[in-house]
């Protein structure tokens, strides 16, 4: 596995991460017995990163507690990040983040679920904040955790630039994570520039595009699970996962499915020159395994042009998001 210097955070992460969110039953159930098999894995393979979020899991909540049993005897053996911010989305109850007070209940919560009394990276999961207030909230209830040592440092999960922006109104928001792969490009314009002009660090999420760059579904795939039925709800949504996996289909003439596409898309993003971490699902120990095994290496600068190439001459014609 390679390490990497996170910002200046002062962490050395891993190249490949591990995302939780799949192992609260969200993505289709898992039994508690492999869910702690995967996060095991996953630090015995190298992984040293590792997100997940107060609302992920089916309850809310269920994949820190999973994550928090797996690492029992493993805590000095991993970087924990996690969000705050959607406690309740799903049920339409939300806690209202209308003071630092409601801030630190929330990150104590999160802490009593991880089984450790700090996290190394705690970050804003509200994506589309537009409210000054409400980010000087969280800020201010993120500076006191940080003197408190409930946490290393801080950040937000976010796909918007002038979110992000507002976040760092203070220049303390040293961590980012946002949606990138070879089927998602946009922050390369404007996103990722910000991010190396203010030394911020950046964790991607959703670099395999929800499963779609493993090359294993087609246009007969029906997702069932709750994240990827999405995908479903209306023509416009149909259309668009109709052009990734035309798309895909296409990368399928220059790499083979499975392995060997799962290998390319992670290192796409991994060798990325803002060297971020990668942050790949998995709900098995074997899919770990495989997504640990890209961080063993990046491709060089030519072979990534070629596959950022590749993916636009074979598919000028479709306008993915």
């Amino acid at each position: 596995m390679l390490y990497r210097n996170f910002g200046t955070t002062g962490i050395q992460a891993s190249a490949i991460g591990l995302g939780t969110w799949n192992i609260g039953n969200q993505w289709g159930n898992i039994d508690e017995e492999t869910a702690i098999a995967t996060v095991r894995s996953a630090v015995e393979n190298g992984i040293n990163m590792i997100d997940t979020a107060e609302s992920y899991g089916i309850p809310a909540g269920l994949s820190e507690e999973r994550l928090g049993k797996a690492l029992v005897g493993l805590r000095d053996r991993v970087h924990l990040v996690t969000k705050i911010g959607r406690w309740g989305r799903r049920s339409g109850q939300m806690v209202p983040m209308t003071t630092t007070d409601m801030v630190r209940l929330c990150v104590h919560a999160s802490l009593y679920r991880l089984k450790t009394d700090y996290v190394d990276v705690m970050l804003c999961h509200e994506g589309k904040l537009d409210d000054p207030q409400l980010a000087e909230t969280y800020l201010a209830g993120f500076d006191l955790l940080k003197e408190q040592g409930l946490i290393g440092t801080y950040g937000i999960s976010t796909d918007k630039l002038e979110v992000l922006k507002l976040f760092n109104t203070n220049g303390t928001c040293r961590v980012v994570e946002v949606d990138y792969s070879l089927l998602s490009r946009d922050p390369d314009k404007a996103f990722f520039p910000y991010c190396a002009d203010n030394n911020i660090a950046v964790l991607v999420r959703g670099p395999l595009h929800k499963g779609l760059l493993s090359g294993k579904y087609s246009s007969q795939t029906m997702f069932t699970d709750t994240v990827r039925s999405e995908w479903y709800k209306n023509d416009k949504a149909k259309e668009k996962l109709a052009r990734k996996l035309t798309k895909v289909e296409n990368l399928k003439t220059a790499l083979a499915p499975g392995e060997e596409m799962v290998t390319a898309a992670l290192q796409f993003v991994t060798s990325h020159p803002i060297q971020p971490v990668a942050i790949a699902g998995a709900k098995s120990p074997a899919q770990v395994a495989v997504n640990a095994s890209a961080g063993q290496m990046l491709l060089s600068s030519e072979e990534r042009a070629r596959l950022v190439e590749f993916t636009k001459t074979q598919q000028s014609n479709l306008a993915i998001a």
